[in-house]
């Protein structure tokens, strides 16, 4: 079957102007970009979107923008990191009725839920979705929420309504969807595991039964053709390429800085115009904007028209 949510799934950066506001005209220029690029889907209110710094009314009005650019394209993702089933349930219902296709759900992580909490915790969210049309994928990033899945209990998710797939972000990521991807073939219920963590592990990932991944925004172009020589069986020929990108891939998982590395590299490819981040993301300094430098002059990405 052919899932809603695989492939190459960008999470979109919030542009913002040097004011803070949000840079609209700015982020139009950038769902326009993922589309050109040939990506399968794109996410908003992600890690890498800021969604944590973003109000309810920004977020309406980003997801109604990215909606009506994206038309029917490719599938819309909208992050949900409601602090408990009320607030999730709440943010649920705003995606929903924004047009989002699936709901890329964090677990409650303010107060941590034990494994029978989070089955119930999804167990709601997903019936809810499923009255909606819309999709749960379970959002396992303990590194964020520090809130541990096992592979077993993601594997119990997986049957729950509404629910239909899985982003493992929990290093090491590589064995995890192994047996997660494993678990769910044997059992055949059509549930898709996808990886993070700015695709870091991408084609082993792929190699262990992932199908998609989620990274931050500013290298489509450069990854799709890497994925694309993977699927086609150059397995070699996929690697040596993604060698490449692994330097600017690795540069943009730094914390506290990773927000203001992919508007870096937005800027430099003249796809926004500012590299705005709001607290507590910081923003680089002239020593890291020139380290930038050197990780991007060997890939010459130049400017997008």
């Amino acid at each position: 079957m052919t899932h809603t949510v695989h492939g190459l799934v960008p999470i979109l950066a919030t542009p913002f102007l040097p004011d803070g506001s949000l840079d609209r005209p700015g982020l139009r220029r950038l769902v326009e970009f993922q589309l050109t690029s040939g990506v399968d889907g794109v996410a908003v209110f992600g890690m890498a979107s800021e969604g944590f710094a973003l109000t309810l009314a920004e977020r309406q009005v980003i997801l109604s923008d990215v909606r009506e650019i994206v038309a029917d394209a490719v599938p819309v993702v909208a992050g949900v990191n409601g602090t408990s089933s009320v607030t999730a349930l709440e943010q649920a219902r705003e995606a929903a009725d924004g047009g989002a296709d699936a709901l890329m759900v964090l677990p409650p992580f303010m107060v941590k839920p034990g494994p029978d909490q989070l089955v119930e915790f999804y167990g709601l969210v997903g019936e809810f979705a499923a009255s909606t049309g819309t999709e749960v994928m379970v959002q396992d990033a303990p590194g964020v929420t520090g809130v541990t899945m096992s592979a077993a209990l993601i594997v119990e998710l997986s049957k729950l309504d509404g629910v239909t797939s899985v982003k493992v972000e929990a290093p090491p990521t590589v064995p995890k969807v192994g047996a997660v991807a494993d678990a769910v073939a044997a059992e055949d219920d059509g549930f898709a595991v996808l990886g993070g963590q700015n695709a870091q592990f991408v084609l082993d990932e792929y190699a262990r039964g992932s199908i998609g991944t989620m990274p931050a925004c500013e290298f489509p172009d450069l990854l799709a053709p890497v994925l694309a020589t993977w699927n086609a069986g150059q397995r070699a020929e996929a690697r040596a390429a993604f060698a490449r990108l692994l330097p600017l891939i690795v540069h943009g998982l730094q914390q506290g800085i990773a927000w203001a590395v992919h508007k870096e590299v937005l800027v430099r490819r003249g796809i926004i115009e500012h590299a705005t981040v709001r607290l507590p993301a910081k923003t680089l300094d002239a020593g890291g904007r020139a380290l930038l430098d050197d990780i991007l002059a060997p890939l010459d990405l130049g400017i997008v028209p």
